[in-house]
């Protein structure tokens, strides 16, 4: 996988009291997928769905998908356990729900640290509340385990006594918020979910201002939704036969000694090239990752 970007276009939830959809996920074409412990698992479950998604994280057999489990939070009666069990699964990294402050970071990565999780397990963030929103430049300096906010927005909705509308005038606060945090700490982000799975007009358009306010890419609910997710969040042939023009063109600048460069009467200064550098690695990245 590239070591300049990785693709995070479509991030799946798959319940993990649920094995035959851990299975199935072995076959979908989401970028990295999230086994989750907390929401879609009830109470009575939720023991055996820990050992389910700590098995099959550990099977490997997901190719070079990206592998996460969301924990449940530590106040509750799983949440220790959960985490002492997500540090040696093998698992990319631990998903932490209600996350509201640096000492909630620090918490996970202490309890992560006692379990021997590996260096390389990261945490991502979920940030699905007020204070969370808040505090989200706070938390995104908070540790170098941390590589990743995922905005929940149906939490968010509901503490703020919102409603879901279809240009989410009452999230965009939120999602400013919390994408200007994340690139001031260099993080990924994450979009919230699209609760209506029939309608794909609406999930599409979502995606696509996602996409516009700068998102890496979306969680989603279902697997309907990977492909066209995946289809808004990658650079389309055009914008990759752009983003190369610009490249040979400030490079060939460059060689022949040239302080101006222009592609079709635009100039192009390094902010254009840095653009153009990012969208042909992922278009490599997510090239490596269908080749699995």
């Amino acid at each position: 996988m590239s070591k300049t970007v990785r693709p995070r276009r479509s991030v799946l939830y798959m319940p993990g009291a649920n094995t035959r959809a851990l299975e199935k996920a072995r076959t979908l074409p989401a970028d990295a997928l999230i086994f989750d412990l907390e929401d879609a698992v009830a109470p009575d479950a939720k023991e055996a769905a820990r050992g389910n998604v700590v098995a099959a994280a550990r099977s490997k057999g997901y190719g070079k998908r990206e592998i996460v489990i969301r924990c449940n939070g530590l106040a509750t009666p799983w949440g220790k356990a959960d985490v002492a069990a997500i540090a040696t699964s093998g698992a990319d990294a631990i998903l932490v729900p209600k996350v509201e402050s640096a000492a909630d970071v620090a918490s996970i990565v202490a309890l992560l640290d006692a379990a021997d999780a590996p260096a390389s397990m990261a945490v991502w963030a979920m940030m699905e509340t007020p204070m969370g929103i808040l505090r989200a430049e706070e938390i995104a300096g908070s540790h170098p385990r941390l590589a990743l906010f995922v905005m929940g927005t149906n939490d968010l909705v509901k503490d703020m006594r919102a409603r879901h509308t279809p240009m989410r005038l009452p999230m965009i606060a939120a999602l400013g918020i919390g994408m200007l945090a994340a690139r001031a700490h260099g993080l990924t982000i994450l979009d919230g979910v699209y609760n209506d799975i029939q309608d794909s007009d609406g999930f599409r358009a979502v995606c696509q201002q996602g996409l516009e306010m700068g998102f890496d890419g979306k969680t989603l609910i279902h697997p309907s939704q990977v492909e066209p997710c995946n289809e808004v969040f990658a650079p389309s042939a055009a914008e990759l036969e752009m983003a190369a023009r610009v490249v040979a063109a400030f490079r060939q600048a460059q060689a022949e000694g040239k302080g101006v460069v222009t592609v079709e009467g635009r100039m192009i200064e390094n902010l254009h090239v840095e653009q153009a550098e990012r969208a042909l690695a992922l278009a490599a990245a997510i090239k490596e990752l269908q080749a699995t």
